[in-house]
C-alpha cells in the first residue's frame, strides 16, 4: 500500500554527506516509498561519494552560496522533469575554527556566511524553483533544531541562525500562498549523531546530557527525523503549513526529573 503517495514524485533533495546525515536517511526513506529522487550537492568530490550510496539517480553540483549555481539548477533538472514534488533541504554551516566564543564575539564573517548557507539558501532556492514546484501539492521541508531559545554555549550563534530559518519557513509559507498551494515545513530534532554535529565543540557531552533528559532515556533516531521529513513531503500531511514539528522524545518537558533534581541539589 502506497500510504504516503509518493510513488514516482520526484524530489530534490539537498545536504546527503555521508551515511550518518539526515538527508541521506531521508533519501533512503524516499526510494523506498518509490520517490524519484534528485541529489544536488557542493562539490565534484562529495558527488562521487553520493553517486557510490545512489547509483541510479540523478547528482547535481550546486555551491548554495553562489545564486548563478543555485539557478544552473534549476535549469539542468527542469531540462529532465517538467516539475518538483519536493525540496528537503538539509543545509546548515558554521565556522567553528575559531573554537568556543563568548556569543558577544562571534565573529561578524561567520555570524553571516551561517545565515547566508543555512537559511538565506532556502529562501534563494525556492525562489528559483516556484515555477518547478507542483502548485497544488508542493512541498519544502527544512532541517531546524528542536529549540533555538536554550542557550548552549557551545551552539552559539547558529541557534540565532535557526531561529531565522524557522521564521522563514513561516514567511515564505505565507508568500507562495499567494500563487500556490506549496506548503513550508520544518523538522526541528534534538541532538542527534551526525558527521555535522562531530564539529562543534563539546558537542559528546550535550549530546549525553540529552539523551539523559529525554523521557524514553533514548536520542532522537536521525531515521526518525527522516520519516517526519517524508510524512511531510507526502499529501498525507496536506493540513500542515509553516509549521515546526519538534522531535525531542519528549526531552523538553522533563528537565526537572528526579534524576537531575537530586543530582544537582
Amino acid at each position: 500500500m502506497d500510504f504516503l503517495q509518493l510513488a514516482d514524485k520526484n524530489v530534490l533533495v539537498l545536504g546527503v554527506a555521508n551515511r550518518k546525515s539526515v538527508a541521506y536517511h531521508t533519501a533512503r526513506v524516499l526510494v523506498d516509498a518509490g520517490a524519484k529522487v534528485i541529489f544536488s550537492v557542493r562539490s565534484e568530490q562529495r558527488r562521487e561519494s553520493v553517486q557510490k550510496l545512489f547509483p541510479d539517480s540523478p547528482i547535481y553540483i550546486c555551491d548554495v552560496a553562489n545564486q548563478d549555481q543555485i539557478d544552473r539548477l534549476r535549469d539542468d533538472i527542469a531540462q529532465h522533469h517538467t516539475s518538483l514534488h519536493g525540496i528537503v533541504h538539509s543545509i546548515a554551516f558554521a565556522d567553528y575554527s575559531a573554537g568556543w566564543l563568548p556569543f558577544h564575539e562571534t565573529p561578524r564573517s561567520a555570524f553571516l556566511q551561517a545565515v547566508d548557507l543555512s537559511c538565506f539558501s532556502l529562501m534563494a532556492l525556492s525562489n528559483a524553483c516556484k515555477q518547478l514546484l507542483d502548485p497544488e501539492t508542493g512541498s519544502v521541508v527544512t532541517v531546524s533544531i528542536s529549540t533555538t531559545r536554550m542557550c548552549a554555549e557551545n551552539y552559539g550563534y547558529m541557534a540565532p541562525v535557526k531561529a531565522a530559518l524557522d521564521s522563514a519557513v513561516c514567511f515564505l509559507a505565507k508568500s507562495f500562498s499567494a500563487f500556490s498551494k506549496v506548503r513550508f515545513n520544518a523538522v526541528c530534532p534534538g541532538l542527534l549523531k551526525t558527521s555535522a554535529s562531530a564539529g562543534i565543540p563539546g558537542y559528546v557531552d550535550s549530546y549525553l546530557y540529552a539523551e539523559r533528559a529525554t523521557l524514553r532515556k533514548q536520542a532522537v533516531q536521525t531515521d526518525e527525523v527522516a520519516n517526519t521529513i517524508a510524512f511531510l513531503l507526502s499529501p498525507r500531511s496536506s493540513g500542515i503549513n509553516a509549521q515546526g514539528i519538534v522531535l525531542d522524545a519528549g526531552m523538553s518537558t522533563n528537565y526537572f526529573d528526579k534524576e537531575f533534581v537530586h543530582r544537582d541539589a
